[in-house]
Formats: structure tokens, sequence, C-alpha cells
């Protein structure tokens, strides 16, 4: 199929595993990327990974994305509902960007049902743990197949 699908998750997500397990699973951040990375071998696209707990460094990854990325997977974490810097940096490089969210924002606090993310992206996913990283992958393969008219391998 071909392109290149860059998977940026944000603070705190480091700690997958071992955080919060009532809401965010047993599985590690690595374990995800060890799925997605097989996942990203059947589907023929390439895949990077980047996690920072930095705001200013996730905003430097994302313009540095410009020169090789086709979509972008997105956890920005906390980041996700104040982050002006990371919304302008996801627009000004005009990259299909897919949001991922383990758990349903939309059904937790008040402060977290507020996306700065949501509005600029392609579509979401929310809600599915783990799981939700792996649908993001297929929706970015099938944005891909969408803008390039390249084929996705059915699951």
């Amino acid at each position: 199929m071909g392109g290149h699908i860059l998977v940026i998750n944000g603070p705190n997500l480091n700690l997958l595993g071992s955080r919060e397990k009532g809401i965010y699973g047993e599985v590690s951040l690595e374990d995800i990327n060890r799925e997605l990375k097989t996942v990203a071998i059947e589907q023929q696209v390439e895949i990077n990974f980047f996690q920072s707990n930095h705001e200013g460094e996730i905003v430097d990854r994302i313009q540095e994305a410009r020169r090789e990325t086709d979509c972008i997977i997105i956890n920005a974490g906390a980041l996700t509902h104040y982050s002006i810097a990371v919304h302008d940096a996801l627009r000004a490089v005009a990259i299909p960007v897919i949001e991922v969210h383990m758990s349903n924002i939309y059904a937790r606090e008040a402060f977290r049902q507020q996306s700065l993310i949501s509005p600029i992206a392609v579509g979401g996913v929310f809600g599915f743990g783990a799981l939700s990283y792996r649908m993001a992958l297929l929706a970015a393969c099938n944005t891909l197949k969408d803008i390039s008219g390249l084929e996705v391998k059915s699951e």
C-alpha cells in the first residue's frame, strides 16, 4: 500500500500499564507500539512512534512530520484539552490527523470533554482501550487509501 504514519503520544502515556489501570488497562505503550508495528506490516505502511511529556517537543515533532509523514495518529493526553500550540501545529502542517484516546473522553470529567484536536481531525477513536490504537491505525490506512487510491488490506 505505501505511506508513512506517525503515532504521537503525549504526557503520561509512557506510564500505560501501571497508571490508573481501571481506566487505561494493563497494556503498556511498548505493547501497543509492538502490535501497531505488526498491523503496519500487514497493511504495508511505514510507522514511527514518538512520545513526550513536553508540549514543545510534541510541537517540534509535528512540524518535522511535514517532511516525511502522510498521516498522524495522536493521543495528546492532557494536551488534548488545552494545548492551542498542538492544535496550531497540527493545523499548520496540513497532514491528516486521527485522534485516539483509550478512554471515552466524552464520558469523563467535564474538563476532559473538550478536545482542541477533534475539530481539525479527520476522525477520532475513543473508549476502546488499547484497541483504540489499532482502530485508529486502520482508519489512518483507510485515509491514505482515500487520498491516494491505494488498497487497504482487510482484517
